[in-house]
Parts: C-alpha cells; structure tokens; sequence
C-alpha cells in the first residue's frame, strides 16, 4: 500500500530545519517534571534508587516526545543522544515503546494529560489510516514524516508485535473512546493466521518483492508476546498449540540453567516489559525465574571477562546489541558472540533491573555517577561506551531507550505490568497455552 500523503498535514513536508525547530519550541513548552506522589511498591529501594528510575523515566520520555514526528507519531529509530537531529528513519519497535512511554509519561505528570493523548490520538490515527501495511502487519523501518518505507525494510511480525504491545498499553489506559476504538482495529485486523504461511510457528516476516521470510519464530526468543498477541487475537487467532511449537533449549553456563538461544540479553528482557510472568508458570518453565537465571549468567560472563577487560566488574557490566566503535553490532554471552571489545550497554543492566534489581541498580548508579560527562545526556543514558578505550557512542537508540524507561516503570511502581496485563485478550491466551500460579504445572515436562 501507498500512504495517502493527501492526507499529512502540510506542515508534514517541513524542511528538516524548520521540523526541528518547530519541536525544540513544543518541548520546551511542556514541563516535565517528576511528581512527588510516585511512590514504589517494590521494598528495598532508597531515595537514590527511586531518584534514578525517576531520572530514566523522564530522560526517556524526553527522547519519545522529541524524536517522533508530530504529524505521524512515528519515532525514530535513533537519534543524538545529546538532542534532535535530522535523521528521519522511523522505527515500528520504537513508536511501540514509545505509546508505552506516553503512558508511563500522563500516569506521572510528565506533561500535560491533554497534549500526551492527543500524540496518542495522532498516533493511532496514522497506523489505523494511513501507514504501510501488509494484512495488519506493518513495516519495520518507515520515514516518520512521509511513511515511505525505508532499506527495503520487511513486514515484521516481531516489531508488529512490539508496536501492538504499545497499541494495547494505551487501550487500556486511557479512557478516551477514539484511542479504545482504534487500537481495538489495529490489533483485530492483524491477520495472525497469514503468518504462519502454512507451518506451526510464525515468520519472521514478508516482502513483496519475494514474500515471506525463511526464518521462523521456533526457538526461545523475545516472541513469547508476539504469540500470545497471535493466540489472543479475536479475529485472526492462531491455535494454542503454536505456543508448545518452538523450542526451548536449556544452556548450562556459571552454574545456572535456563532456557536460551545464542543471542543477546534484550531477548530475555522485551516481552517482560510489558506481560507480567511472575508468580506463574507453563508446563515448560517460569520465565521470569528463567530471565533472573540468565541475567545472573551474564553478569558472572562479564565478570569473567574481566581477565580481558578490567574495568569490567560487579559495579560495570553489561552487553547486548546495540551500537559499537565499528557500528551496529549484535553481540553478548554467554556464550561470547560479537566482537566484544570492553564496551558496556546501560540498556542490558536497565532492561534487566527487575531481574536482579541490586546488581542492575549498583551498576546504573555506577554510570550515573563516574561517567556522567561521558554517558548522562539529554535523553538519559548513551547507547553504549568502552570505559577501556576513549570510544563513546554519541547516540542512543529508541528500542534500548524504551526497554530501559519500560523496566524502570515496572522497578518502581509495576505500572506497565499492571495497565498491559488488563487486556484481556492476553489472560485468555495465557490460559489457553496453560499458565498457572508457578508451583501448579499441570504437567512435569523437562524442557525441550
């Protein structure tokens, strides 16, 4: 499909100069702030603990107000960490985040409650009307002014699914009927079933050029919300036995077994963002004690490499993909994959702090405190840095924002778990595939 460009305001076709400055004057007219009522429902946080989760918050919403288009709602897929720059590429994983982001941002008075739902409003409108699409599956990388699709980008079943939990997040926030409705047809016409193409488990997406993608979601990965989205869906649902199709590898790494792939960390920390697994199990695991057991691997990995790297340490860890003195780079352990080189991701630590909420806040306050020159810009922490070399990454990236902001949300109040988990799309989908209260599996079944 084309998008209707009829339809963008004119103000869409801005020169990148006058966009900028016409977003720096609306930022600068909103007050964000940290409201003193916010108060943490999780125990052991210090006003230092709860001061810094409010710091990511707000730092984060900065980046998702001012790096999407007002005119689109599309967020960027990176941006400066140290304010706006004219890159264009727009990211369905991020604006995903980011309608969570404006959630988290209208809970807490981060700016007004009038302004953050009429971004929302916008938002919908442009996916419900107008963005590129494919059977209810959208493209992962759009213009965010004009929506032309980017890098031959694919139809994306997972940043569907990331963008969807972010529909979903705002249906069940806000109360407006308009943002209920819209997001109610964004999800419903997602046509699940055409993913599958004919096999049990999920594409990873489609072309028009030469239709679907070889690669299946059929090992452990960040899909578990992409399925049960597919699974609850109440129009195109796919059956509940797709859940028991992919495999769950278990790993054996620094006296912890879990259930993994060789891939990064964000892969045991995305669809804990928004769908609460704690307290409940499948016949085949919890996984959030399963994400707690790998982010513990990952710390000991790091702490391992400190024989290579010494600045690496219980107060400085962590990797996942993200951005490199040699570019774009996926790469983490264990096992090590990647050329890793010393270099530190604060999302990995960020992403994971309601894991191991001690050693993900020691290492944040760490960075915050000694790095702050390099590391503390205007939207929070960079992308990455190497404390061994001079290197650091002058930009961030929207999804490392996001799963930061998301997961500090969840650390001090529970807030994404607790609006998400109302859609009761998702409580169906997780009867279906056999959750319970962990400790009552209805079956004993090792891992596969």
């Amino acid at each position: 499909m084309e998008p209707d460009r009829s339809a963008l305001p004119q103000g869409a076709m801005l020169s990148r100069r006058r966009f900028l400055q016409q977003t720096l004057a609306l930022s600068a007219a909103l007050s964000v702030r940290v409201p003193a009522l916010w108060r943490p429902e999780a125990s052991g946080l210090s006003k230092s603990d709860t001061d810094l989760l409010d710091e990511i918050c707000v730092s984060g919403f900065r980046y998702f107000w001012e790096a999407a288009s007002p005119y689109t709602g599309l967020v960027k897929d990176r941006s400066r960490a140290d304010g706006l720059d004219p890159r264009t590429v727009g990211s369905i994983a991020a604006t995903g985040f980011g309608l969570t982001a404006l959630c988290i941002a209208a809970e807490n008075h981060y700016a007004e409650r009038s302004k953050i739902e009429e971004r929302v409003l916008t938002t919908l409108k442009y996916f419900h009307e107008r963005a590129l699409r494919e059977r209810g599956f959208y493209y992962h990388f759009l213009d965010i002014h004009t929506g032309d699709r980017l890098w031959n980008a694919e139809v994306s079943s997972i940043d569907t699914a990331l963008l969807l939990c972010g529909v979903l997040t705002c249906r069940e926030y806000f109360a407006d009927e308009r943002i209920r409705r819209l997001a109610d047809d964004i999800y419903h016409r997602v046509d699940f079933r055409w993913m599958l193409n004919g096999g049990d488990t999920l594409t990873h997406g489609w072309r028009p050029e030469s239709g679907f993608i070889k690669w299946r979601w059929d090992l452990y990965a960040e899909h578990m919300m992409l399925y049960l989205l597919a699974i609850g869906s109440p129009t195109f649902g796919i059956p509940p036995q797709s859940w028991d199709a992919w495999k769950r590898p278990v790993y054996h790494f620094f006296g912890e077994d879990y259930i993994s792939a060789e891939a990064p960390l964000f892969i045991h920390q995305y669809a804990h963002a928004w769908v609460d697994f704690r307290d409940r199990s499948d016949r085949f695991a919890d996984y959030f004690q399963n994400s707690i057991k790998a982010t513990r691997a990952h710390v000991k990995f790091c702490l391992d490499l400190a024989r290579q790297f010494p600045k690496y340490s219980a107060q400085l860890w962590g990797i996942t993909a993200s951005d490199s003195a040699r570019g774009y780079v996926v790469w983490g352990g264990p096992p090590a994959m990647g050329p890793i080189d010393g270099t530190v991701v604060p999302a990995a630590a960020a992403g994971s702090l309601p894991f191991l909420p001690s050693d993900c806040l020691a290492v944040l306050h760490n960075v915050r405190q000694n790095y702050a020159k390099r590391c503390w810009k205007r939207y929070g922490f960079v992308d990455a840095f190497n404390p061994h070399a001079a290197w650091t990454n002058p930009d961030v990236i929207g999804i490392n924002v996001g799963i930061s902001m998301l997961m500090a949300a969840n650390m001090r109040s529970q807030f994404v778990w607790r609006t998400f988990m109302k859609a009761a799309e998702v409580g169906v989908a997780a009867r279906s595939v056999g959750f319970k209260p962990a400790g009552r599996r209805s079956a004993d079944v090792p891992a596969a």
